[in-house]
């Protein structure tokens, strides 16, 4: 392993000038090992949302890889090993921005560390597999000393005559080319045409060149996008056994897995690329299922839910939708005192609640991405949340109102007196 170790570091690759994105990490890693550099660049942005192990490798391979064109890379070019492309100002910069990423990775939890264990196996092991198919970067030519190490005598002898060797008198090509022919040429081996032994020989017929065999096109996407629903099913399936751990967000991150596998997998036979239309999707939805809505989605159905009940008793526990909107109006409620507990939620959508001018009212708004305006505060953005108890103009006492107003993805929750 320390062999394999010294290698890739004495073979690393180098960032190219032409193809890259950013700083071409992912376009020197597929030039080295002969793979396609999208493959690196899906699994850098995969991994970035492990604890952030993606962004900060990049980081690093920003460092420790020197551009094509460069004797040695940015950090070795800073400890005066040699030049580099990059200024040691932005690669001051660069190592300062480690600091908040290796924060962020150990701020993670596991997630961090699976991602980190995760980077670190497969570059060993694209190393170990692809060394040798992969073009092996060489340093640039090293330039030539202005001054010679040595004095050239040999410019400054004195020549030494030395008298030519008498004329001799050959044949001249062209009048050996027209002496007489005396041996059968290969289309007369039998002598019967001597008198035109001189024609040139026939030109033979060149052979056809063979056709190129077609490639035969990968099974990875098909095989992958097959093990994805072996693995969906078997998860439905054992869902009654394992409970609350088989949720849609699960789900999506072990078949986002499956296909990551499958990707790399596939890369080492020119194929897999197909399944990067599926994996975009899988990790749009896995970031909106475990950013956006962690909770999931209510059961509430779509549409526009409005209630104003009359009544403690015609108050329901909740008022639900998963997309649309919610107005619920409490200003119609017939007691004066009493106590009423209550849920307004909406995944996608609007929540607006109006309370009696004078109740007593303890409630919670919070929202995943928007704005909340609970009585007398307020707040936007991602994740706001706003707890507020008012008595009303008329101080404590009366009916008393326990609300609990959320829209779990992104919109809008309101509460007002009527």
């Amino acid at each position: 392993m320390e062999d394999t170790v010294k290698d890739m570091w004495a073979t690393r690759p180098r960032r190219p000038r032409r193809g890259r994105k950013v700083a071409g990490v992912a376009a020197g890693i597929g030039q080295r090992y002969g793979i396609d550099p999208v493959v690196p660049r899906v699994l850098f942005a995969v991994l970035t949302f492990y604890g952030g192990a993606g962004l900060l490798f990049y980081v690093l391979g920003w460092l420790l890889l020197p551009e094509e064109d460069d004797e040695v890379s940015p950090v070795e070019a800073l400890a005066g090993k040699g030049r580099s492309a990059t200024s040691p100002f932005f690669t001051v910069v660069l190592c300062a921005s480690l600091i908040p990423l290796f924060a962020w990775f150990l701020d993670k939890d596991f997630g961090g560390f699976f991602g980190l264990v995760a980077c670190a196996v497969l570059v060993y092991a694209l190393h170990r597999g692809r060394a040798h198919l992969g073009r092996v970067p060489e340093p640039p030519a090293q330039s030539a000393p202005e001054h010679p190490s040595a004095v050239d005598y040999a410019a400054h002898t004195v020549p030494v005559y030395v008298p030519e060797p008498p004329m001799s008198s050959p044949v001249q090509p062209e009048l050996a080319d027209q002496a007489p022919r005396t041996t059968p040429p290969e289309w007369d081996p039998l002598g019967a045409a001597p008198f035109a032994w001189d024609l040139p020989e026939p030109s033979r017929p060149e052979p056809e060149a063979e056709r190129p065999v077609p490639a035969k096109r990968s099974k990875a996407g098909l095989v992958t996008v097959g093990v994805s629903l072996l693995a969906v099913g078997g998860l439905v399936l054992a869902g009654p056994t394992l409970g609350d751990w088989v949720s849609v967000p699960h789900v999506i991150g072990v078949v986002l897995g499956i296909v990551g596998i499958g990707m790399f997998l596939g890369s080492f036979r020119r194929g897999g690329r197909g399944l990067i239309g599926l994996a975009a999707p899988l990790a749009a939805l896995g970031i909106a299922m475990t950013v956006v809505w962690p909770d999931g989605f209510e059961g509430g159905g779509m549409g526009d839910l409005r209630a104003q009940p009359t009544t403690l008793a015609q108050v329901q526990p909740e008022y639900v939708r998963n997309v649309g909107s919610v107005e619920l109006d409490l200003t119609a409620l017939t007691e004066k005192t009493g106590t009423v507990k209550t849920r307004a939620a909406i995944d996608v959508g609007d929540v607006t609640v109006v309370v009696p001018a004078t109740a007593d009212v303890v409630v919670r708004c919070e929202a995943g991405l928007g704005d909340v305006r609970c009585l007398t505060e307020g707040r936007g953005g991602s994740s706001p949340m706003v707890d507020v108890t008012d008595y009303g103009p008329d101080g404590p006492g009366g009916l008393r109102i326990e609300l609990h107003a959320e829209a779990t993805g992104p919109g809008s929750v309101e509460v007002t007196r009527g």
